[in-house]
């Protein structure tokens, strides 16, 4: 009994080390990334927030300024500003989008390291997006910051709901990158789909228009006497499918509106984000194995 004990108790320890190992090795690799991606630039770090201020100036002066689309005011706060709805839009899809490409492409990236040393094939991965959470983080500070010069401090206290609704986001990329950087090992062709898919599920998220827009034209289509089964398209349906229309719309909702967001939007992220990190560490698991020989 004591020599099964024993053994118990040491693949305890094992498996704790490795844990720990594990966990070194994710810092260290997302230290060296935030250090890498600014190194030897003038503005260093202040890139990271020019970068989303010209993508959000660009927007606002041709969706806002030339197209003249409507903006909604904020429910609780009353805010009527185009550059401040779309930049929360613009910097959380890039947050988004970015890191689920730099998920995906990390086991290539990193394929060097990962032919000479053993080690959690998905730490490559989540170091990734933890990189990308630090410069999200900066950007959140700063849009917050700028909220509450426009609508009042009061924004202040929605503030803690963030901390779920990022955790909530952050299973939703790891799920999906895990699936797709081993997909990428095996099939190369993917990471040109993926920018192309990329743009259109940009659009369908909602990232510069609102979903009153989306319900403008399908109650013109109706009217139009375009029709399914004698019924209006479900163009709302649709567009309030996609799960990253209802993380842009939640963070919104917090940060633009001062409001809690609903209950209904919470469990559709939390069903996707849960779903998405099981699948995801389940493929990974399953396909991680081989990677290194088909790299």
């Amino acid at each position: 009994m004591s020599a099964i004990a024993l053994t118990a108790q040491e693949r305890r320890a094992r498996r704790k080390e490795e844990r720990a190992t594990a966990f070194s090795l994710m810092r260290n690799l997302a230290l060296r990334e935030i250090r890498a991606e600014y190194k030897r630039t003038v503005l260093g770090r202040v890139w990271s927030l020019l970068n989303p201020v010209a993508q959000i100036a660009i927007f606002s002066l041709v969706f806002g300024l030339l197209l003249r689309l409507p903006v909604p005011t904020g429910t609780n706060s009353e805010i009527h500003f185009f550059p401040l709805w779309i930049g929360i839009g613009v910097i959380t899809w890039a947050y988004v989008s970015g890191s689920i490409s730099g998920g995906m492409s990390s086991l290539l990236a990193n394929q060097g390291l990962l032919t000479k040393v053993y080690f959690e094939r998905s730490v490559l991965v989540v170091s990734s997006i933890v990189a990308s959470t630090t410069t999200y983080l900066t950007e959140l500070v700063v849009l917050v910051l700028i909220t509450a010069l426009i609508g009042g401090p009061a924004v202040l206290l929605y503030v803690p709901l963030l901390v779920p609704l990022l955790a909530l986001t952050i299973a939703f990329v790891i799920g999906l990158s895990l699936m797709l950087s081993v997909a990428l090992v095996y099939f190369r062709d993917l990471q040109h789909l993926w920018a192309i898919f990329t743009q259109i599920w940009m659009y369908a998220s909602g990232v510069m228009f609102p979903v009153a827009l989306v319900q403008q034209a399908q109650d013109q289509l109706a009217s139009e006497g375009v029709l399914l089964d004698g019924q209006p398209l479900p163009l709302v349906t649709i567009f309030e499918l996609n799960p990253t229309e209802r993380i842009l719309a939640a963070f919104r909702n917090i940060i633009y509106d001062y409001a809690v967001p609903s209950l209904d939007t919470w469990l559709y992220i939390g069903a996707w984000s849960f779903g998405l990190l099981v699948v995801g560490a389940l493929v990974f698991r399953r396909f991680s194995r081989d990677v290194v020989e088909e790299l």
